[in-house]
């Protein structure tokens, strides 16, 4: 659930470089979007930046290049705001700008203010539904086929009391401190053998994030009396990942080829109960897809039973300009030898 605010009224207002005391800044973050590409986009659907972190919490922006379907704005690009952080609440104001196409913020009425209290049970975004009209934005935004939204977010704090003050108190730093944990050998008590790699980790922390590795490592298994355990079918480099998500609850760098990677660390999830691991590599996916991929994201998603990642694909190459350029792919011959269902489900969504 969310609320609107209409850009040039209620709350929102022209933003001002005034500072006040208890908030947190986060620094501004940039989201790119191949506006070309999301032209298959229906009304409704959105474009999900990565999640980043302001004030101690983290965040997304949500981006609607038809509108946000709420009511008759499908010729503007509707901006949200997104808390993530579960069962909070948090005052906060935020800014939302688009770039003109000198590199620079632009002039015409794409640059809000707002203040709003986010809650995740509650009211976990809000946004303008007619941020910018899509004839201005391709006007004066658009370069080489891409736009550039920046959005900082400050985080209000309760102003303590001039008497009594407040004892100030750091973030979280369980993420670190158990990931330095990994990083150490200190108190491990089991090893894993992966080809002629082994990684050392602790059992309680395993068991304690997966309950495959409980069972496993806790339970009346023959693995639960070995110090050391040999793994099948996952790579090193997989499995690392896999351990340091495990560690600091944060998705690790993916190195030189995220969509392979990505594909693997799905599977490794899957295999050992990570749902929220999983639910991150899915967006990640859907986050890189295009027509030379779908197919094989498709097949990845049909495979480790992510139907919300699996849906997107269909709709995805269910449109025509898409679906012309997806089927001469490689990843689609394997995808229909693999999985040949799936041209009964690609038929249906397109109505042919």
């Amino acid at each position: 659930m969310r609320a609107e605010v209409r850009a040039g009224g209620g709350a929102c207002t022209r933003p001002t470089s005034e500072a006040a005391s208890g908030e947190d800044r986060g620094a501004p973050v940039g989201k790119r979007l191949d506006y070309e590409q999301t032209k298959h986009i229906d009304t409704g659907e959105a474009i999900h930046s990565d999640a980043f972190s302001a004030g101690g919490y983290m965040w997304r922006l949500d981006c609607y290049t038809y509108g946000d379907g709420e009511c008759d704005d499908d010729d503007y690009l509707s901006v949200f705001v997104e808390l993530l952080t579960e069962f909070t609440s948090v005052n906060a104001i935020f800014e939302v700008f688009l770039m003109d196409k000198d590199g620079q913020p632009c002039l015409q009425d794409t640059h809000w203010s707002c203040f709003h209290l986010f809650n995740r049970d509650k009211n976990a975004g809000t946004g303008w539904s007619q941020f910018i009209s899509r004839s201005d934005l391709e006007e004066y935004c658009l370069t080489e086929g891409h736009i550039t939204l920046i959005c900082a977010i400050i985080v209000i704090r309760d102003i303590p009391s001039p008497v009594l003050g407040s004892i100030p108190f750091p973030d979280s730093d369980i993420g670190k401190h158990l990931g330095a944990l990994l990083d150490s050998t200190d108190g491990v008590d089991v090893s894993f053998t992966i080809d002629s790699e082994t990684f050392h980790a602790h059992r309680v922390v395993l068991a304690a994030r997966s309950p495959v590795f409980k069972a496993e490592l806790l339970g009346s298994m023959a693995e639960a009396t070995l110090s050391s355990i040999t793994l099948q079918d996952i790579t090193p480099a997989t499995f690392r990942l896999m351990l340091q998500f495990m560690y600091t609850d944060a998705l690790p760098e993916l190195g030189d080829s995220p969509t392979e990677t990505l594909q693997h660390l799905l599977a490794a999830a899957d295999r050992y109960a990570l749902d929220r691991l999983k639910h991150l590599c899915a967006q990640k996916l859907w986050d890189n897809v295009s027509v030379d991929r779908v197919a094989t994201i498709l097949a990845c998603a049909e495979m480790y039973s992510c139907l919300e990642l699996k849906n997107k694909c269909l709709d995805f190459f269910a449109a025509e300009k898409n679906f012309k350029k997806a089927v001469l792919t490689e990843g689609f011959v394997k995808l229909v030898q693999q999985f040949p269902s799936i041209i009964v489900e690609l038929r249906e969504k397109a109505g042919t």
